[in-house]
């Protein structure tokens, strides 16, 4: 047994844990990645609900880990790799939300618009109403808003990563939150 794979089973502290399943799963231990993949599949589940605007995520959620298992080998720690993994996962997200934009535009002629949406029910179906006006905001703004509000990042990281300007983020921020608020009041 490597000193690498005796040390993954006796550590107690979760980020040198991780940092060698890591390390196992880069040189091709299958196993280790498994780990690593029940470790983070929650989160970035729940982050490809809020960017696709759909509980059924299976599909892309293999496409995220089978890229994440491509690309371990370029994985250098200068970060924590549930950050890198994330960010990984809003690339693809990203991506495959363009295919599917494009594929829509071969079949669906007009979109229903959040303006004409119905009012939003009160109590226990409060959430799945907020769910689904945040599914109709217009892309950009809600990829702004779900990257900010939802996932935290700052306007300068969500400009990087849907290549506009911070300025166009705090602009598209702003919009989705007063279509938000018009659409509840």
């Amino acid at each position: 047994m490597s000193a690498l794979a005796s040390k993954v089973g006796r550590s107690s502290d979760p980020l040198e844990s991780e940092a060698a399943d890591v390390a196992l799963a880069a040189a091709g231990d299958g196993t280790a990645f498994e780990r690593l993949y029940r470790r983070h599949v929650a989160r970035i589940n729940s982050l490809a609900e809020w960017m696709l605007g759909t509980p059924d995520t299976e599909d892309v959620l293999q496409d995220i880990f089978i890229r994440a298992w491509e690309k371990l080998g370029t994985f250098r720690g200068q970060s924590a790799f549930g950050t890198w993994l994330h960010r990984l996962a809003v690339n693809v997200l990203l991506r495959r939300r363009e295919t599917d934009r494009v594929r829509a535009r071969r079949y669906i002629a007009h979109e229903e618009t959040l303006e004409q949406a119905e009012a939003p029910a009160t109590g226990p179906q409060l959430w799945a109403d907020i769910e689904t006006a945040v599914e109709r905001l217009p892309q950009r703004s809600r990829d702004v808003f779900v990257l900010h509000d939802v996932v935290g990042y700052k306007h300068d990281e969500i400009a990087e990563h849907l290549g506009i300007t911070a300025g166009t983020s705090r602009s598209q921020l702003h919009h989705a939150r007063m279509t938000l608020r018009k659409h509840f009041e």
